[in-house]
């Protein structure tokens, strides 16, 4: 459990992060703006790309691949399952009208898509997660094309 404290951490800042982002959208009206979510992504990236880089500094001879993925998908996921937990509180709970908004620009069809809306925000975030956990790897593994010079 010691070696999931630190991308839980780095989940959980993340999540508070791209929490604060979307009440600072919602003070002005903007967090119905499908563009402003793409900073989302942004935010996920950075706390999956410091995750990973705080891990691999913490022990850089015992640091692999499965052990740097492990810790930006525990990341992401982290941030992703509070985030979404917060975006339904904040949907059905604080702004009532929210969901009607939001049904104005993009759902204009069905009557009945909270489920929807929940189960959109939690796979963005967990195909963002796989993604850029993919891509950052791809910087911290170790080459295996290393060769030795010939003298």
């Amino acid at each position: 459990m010691k070696e999931y404290a630190l991308p839980i951490r780095f989940g959980i800042a993340t999540s508070g992060c791209l929490i604060a982002y979307f009440l600072v959208l919602s003070l002005f009206n903007l967090h119905t703006n499908q563009f402003f979510s793409l900073f989302n992504g942004v935010i996920t990236a950075f706390g999956i790309y410091e995750a990973i880089k705080y891990y691999k500094l913490k022990d850089e001879k015992a640091f692999d691949y499965g052990k740097g993925f492990m810790a930006g998908m525990v990341t992401g996921s982290v941030a992703t399952i509070i985030f979404t937990l917060f975006f339904a509180l904040y949907a059905t709970e604080l702004s009532a009208g929210f969901l009607q908004q939001l049904s104005s620009s993009f759902f204009k069809d069905y009557e009945n898509f909270e489920g929807i809306v929940f189960v959109t925000v939690a796979i963005m975030g967990f195909s963002t997660t796989v993604v850029l956990t993919l891509s950052f790897m791809q910087l911290f593994k170790t080459s295996n094309n290393l060769r030795k010079k010939s003298t």
